[in-house]
């Protein structure tokens, strides 16, 4: 069994920064890949950004260079650095860890973008 456990949302306001935590427990291929996914209201789970266990990342479009996804595999631990934020950042943030058939998420960490 898998457990992700996430931290680091709350409100911030535009301009501002927040920093997402998520640490992985359980039996994890080490081999993996970890990322970030948001849904605001009314909207479809999107992709935010995810690294492989060797560093490659890929991020959407809407955060590139905004966002930074980072990891430490002995800690199988994955971070995501939020600078600029702006209201459309407001979401629920989830964590994401898979591996070839596997596929497990945290519970989300709300995000909220407002003056």
């Amino acid at each position: 069994q898998v457990q992700l456990v996430e931290s680091g949302g709350g409100l911030v306001q535009p301009g501002g920064s927040l920093r997402l935590s998520c640490a992985a427990s359980g039996s994890i291929f080490s081999d993996n890949h970890m990322g970030w996914y948001r849904q605001a209201p009314g909207n479809q789970r999107e992709l935010v950004a995810m690294i492989s266990s060797g560093g490659g990342t890929n991020y959407a479009g809407s955060v590139k260079g905004r966002f930074t996804i980072s990891r430490d595999n002995a800690k199988n631990t994955v971070y995501l650095q939020m600078n600029s934020l702006k209201p459309e950042d407001t979401a629920v943030y989830y964590c994401n860890v898979r591996w070839f058939s596997s596929n497990y998420w945290g519970q989300g960490t709300q995000v909220t973008v407002s003056s």
